[in-house]
């Protein structure tokens, strides 16, 4: 898979507990190797970690290696952005989109800035 710099990779083992569990809410995206829309979300994804890591947590998850969780959530679309919180999925996105946009969709799920 091709992993976004500051992005940790997430698998069907460690799900529960990197995401389900997580204090933060987790942006996951759902990517593939064979998706070039997955690959332009590279930049974006390190970009919005590097920004909102006090705010979200952002991972990726590859669907042909983690098929139980890409099941589980029903997802059919690469990249499929969903965010969860509190263990539960909040919101659902599909598509590649730009950084500002992506934020933008973010924001109501967010919590507030600090400082």
């Amino acid at each position: 898979m091709i992993k976004a710099d500051g992005v940790a990779e997430v698998t069907d083992a460690d799900f529960a507990a990197e995401v389900l569990g997580a204090d933060l809410p987790v942006l996951v995206e759902f990517t593939a190797d064979w998706c070039p829309p997955c690959r332009q979300m590279g930049p974006v994804l390190t970009a919005l970690a590097a920004q909102e890591g006090e705010r979200l947590k952002v991972v990726q998850l590859d669907v042909d290696t983690n098929p139980r969780t890409t099941l589980a959530y029903q997802v059919l679309s690469m990249p499929t952005f969903m965010v969860f919180r509190g263990g539960e999925p909040v919101k659902s996105m599909v598509g590649a989109r730009p950084a500002r946009r992506l934020l933008a969709e973010l924001e109501d799920v967010l919590p507030g800035r600090v400082g």
